[in-house]
């Protein structure tokens, strides 16, 4: 998440990321999926959009 009120998201990950910093969060598989449709970045180290069959 990024700093400020409005918190928005940054990078998705998948859940045992060894780069997931202290501002993250968990959150359900479709969530994810709408992220990286509104164009969140998928994270470059665990590939989430790979592991979730993200076409994007």
């Amino acid at each position: 998440m990024s700093i400020g009120r409005d918190r928005r998201a940054i990078l998705v990950h998948a859940g045992g990321c060894h780069m997931i910093g202290k501002r993250s969060r968990g959150i359900a598989r479709d969530q994810a999926l709408r992220a990286l449709a509104e164009g969140v970045e998928a994270c470059d180290h665990c590939r989430p959009d790979t592991e979730l069959g993200w076409m994007g």
